[in-house]
């Protein structure tokens, strides 16, 4: 067999007994293609108004996301290295020398990867165009199917695979240029070893170990950053002490408790956990350090979505929408501006004005966290009713005399709508008669209220103070970018007289929104499948190293008499805690920072789908989903391949 033909076969065999590693490559190939098209369009970049950024970000993410692959290509091809040794040792003895074994596995690997980019490539042109449609929509932009290839992310992807096996290869043919037959032949028998020797030691380390992560978690939720560096420091110190002690300390535990031992199919599956994690201790706290990750960067970009679509939501729930704050506030100028470059169909120009009171402000003490006026907000009923028109919301009943509405974000409508008292407006008494929660830009000093209002008869908020006036508009089509800056300009010009005004427009604040979410989000979401990918694929890759062992084992125990289904039964026990001793840590530590970051934002913005919960069980449902995939891969392989028939 030629010198090539061999190479060749070993890297089909290597891609077949990998098969996970090989997919997971492809993966990368495709998500590297996928995101360096993204930077490299037109279209995204004249979409998110800050190509520069938009290059930079998407440059940092894929440097990220190339040293988390490369980390994995270097694992791996190590660990195929020590797998193999007994056949280079082989190569050795027949003739070939080291430096031709290091050129063979190189060239094998080589041909690996080239397959995964070429794949990967493909793939990536599929997924790029899923990544254009979401960008799109969220741009509000119609979505056409074109075959278009990059060129410019081809190559920056052929450069990336390129640096990353080059660098896990480079090491591996230095270290077979200088082993010995010897060193091959029993290079799969280097294991970690038992850091912790003796008992006292690993129940000492095992309890630090647990305090540890207490602590840091609980130093996590502060949110300051420096607390929060301790406490990240904390958290993984207790989990590398927590996989090194319970790695030594299983079989210790079974010593002292040998009818534990031998009860149902406990020796079986924990002598196989233990024979794992008594190689892997190290390994796995990195694995776990590595899912925490995942989840925090997965959930922080959901919080940060959810911040921006939440704040924009109840902000810009108008076309066009002036506040005017200032002693004698003049709306004339952005009108006439308005009239000669913006077509409106409905608009409405009114005040927003004060009762001279802070009851229901002293009533909402413990539960609003912020006023900017000095009494009550209120609006006039017919100003209520032109404002709900615009915003397309539904007519309501007008309250009557003594009687008034509120409108409110939604988290207080439950403490205002318990209300006890009347509402004095001057020496009038009001109770009442409706309560709303739509939204109607209520975040800001000179909005709608500052999270609620008061909508009183016509009559009853005559002679009230103004706190402001305010323009609302419904435009024929939405308002450019060089309209919303244009009025911004005017709204600058006049804080220099006193005046503060705040313009807000749907179309512009929408816009803002899926700009961020293509400059962060987006490149968070793109490091946290990468690192699980990787994740994952370690740990699967060391299980699936064990099917011989396993082929032996229950060969074995078929001839003592244990049925197949008894078998299936040990195999997914074995499987099942294996795959859930790195993650179960991590999700505690990372559910918490979610839960806790998710919180932190002003109320009435993270609501619904972006509530604190959801998003937290988003971020869980898809890492569980992926985790659940590749545990579902490995359990059928294994299962077909060791379980006698």
């Amino acid at each position: 067999m030629t010198y090539c033909k061999l190479s060749l076969r070993n890297a089909r065999r290597q891609a077949r007994d990998y098969l996970v590693y090989f997919v997971t490559m492809v993966l990368a190939a495709a998500l590297l293609y996928a995101f360096n098209a993204l930077a490299a369009s037109e279209e995204v970049r004249f979409l998110a108004a800050g190509s520069a950024n938009l290059s930079l970000m998407i440059a940092l993410g894929s440097v990220a996301v190339v040293c988390v692959f490369g980390w994995l290509a270097a694992y791996s091809t190590r660990f195929m290295l020590s797998r193999r040794g007994r056949e280079f040792g082989l190569y050795l003895l027949s003739g070939l020398t080291n430096r031709q074994v290091a050129r063979l596995f190189f060239l094998e690997n080589v041909t690996v990867g080239a397959a995964a980019l070429v794949l990967g490539a493909a793939f990536g042109g599929l997924l790029w165009q899923l990544l254009r449609a979401i960008v799109l929509a969220m741009f509000a932009q119609p979505y056409r199917f074109t075959l278009d290839f990059s060129l410019p992310a081809l190559g920056l992807t052929g450069l990336y695979f390129a640096l990353i096996y080059l660098f896990a290869l480079g090491r591996s043919r230095r270290r077979i240029r200088k082993m010995k037959i010897y060193d091959l032949i029993y290079f799969d028998r280097q294991n970690e070893g038992a850091v912790l020797k003796t008992g006292a030691l690993r129940r000492l380390v095992f309890g630090l170990s647990l305090v540890l992560g207490v602590i840091g978690i609980c130093l996590l939720l502060q949110m300051n950053m420096y607390v929060a560096l301790a406490g990240a420091l904390c958290a993984v110190l207790g989990l590398f002490g927590f996989f090194l002690s319970f790695a030594s300390g299983v079989p210790a535990f079974f010593d002292r408790r040998p009818a534990r031992k031998y009860r149902g199919q406990s020796l079986l599956v924990f002598r196989s956990l233990t024979a794992k994690l008594a190689s892997m201790g190290v390994l796995m706290a990195v694995l776990s350090v590595v899912f925490a990750a995942t989840l925090i960067s997965e959930g922080s970009s959901s919080v940060l979505y959810g911040i921006l679509k939440g704040r924009t939501a109840e902000a810009a729930c108008f076309d066009l929408y002036i506040g005017i704050e200032g002693g004698q506030p003049d709306p004339e100028p952005y009108l006439s501006y308005i009239g000669e470059n913006i077509p409106v169909e409905q608009e409405r120009l009114y005040p927003v004005c004060m009762t001279g009171k802070t009851q229901l402000q002293d009533y909402l003490e413990d539960a609003y966290y912020n006023y900017d006026y000095d009494s009550d907000p209120v609006l006039r009923w017919s100003d209520y009713a032109a404002l709900r028109t615009l915003a397309g919301y539904p007519a309501v009943e007008p309250p009557g005399p003594g009687r008034y509405l509120i409108h409110c974000m939604p988290y207080l409508a439950g403490p205002l709508g318990a209300y006890p008292e009347a509402l004095l407006v001057g020496q009038t008494a009001l109770s009442l008669s409706g309560l709303y929660t739509e939204h109607l830009s209520q975040s800001y000093g000179t909005a709608n209220g500052r999270g609620y209002l008061l909508v009183l008869p016509d009559e009853a908020a005559e002679g009230l103070p103004v706190h402001h006036l305010a323009y609302a508009a419904k435009t024929a089509q939405p308002v450019t970018t060089k309209q919303y800056e244009a009025l911004a300009g005017l709204a600058r010009a006049e804080r220099g007289r006193e005046n503060y005004t705040f313009v807000l427009s749907k179309a512009y604040e929408e816009a803002q929104v899926a700009a961020q979410a293509v400059l962060v989000c987006f490149p968070l979401y793109y490091l946290a499948l990468a690192l699980m990918l990787t994740a994952v694929t370690i740990l699967t890759i060391q299980q699936l190293s064990e099917t011989e062992r396993f082929r032996r084992q229950f060969a074995l125990l078929r001839k003592l008499g244990m049925d197949r289904r008894e078998m299936a039964r040990a195999l997914g026990r074995q499987f099942a805690l294996y795959y859930s001793l790195p993650a179960v840590p991590a999700v505690l530590i990372a559910a918490s920072f979610i839960v806790h970051l998710a919180m932190m934002p002003e109320p009435g913005v993270m609501v619904g789908w972006n509530s604190p919960a959801a998003i937290t069980a988003v971020s869980l449902g898809v890492f569980f989903l992926i985790y659940a995939v590749y545990i579902l891969l490995a359990y059928t392989g294994m299962r077909r391949n060791v379980l006698p028939n």
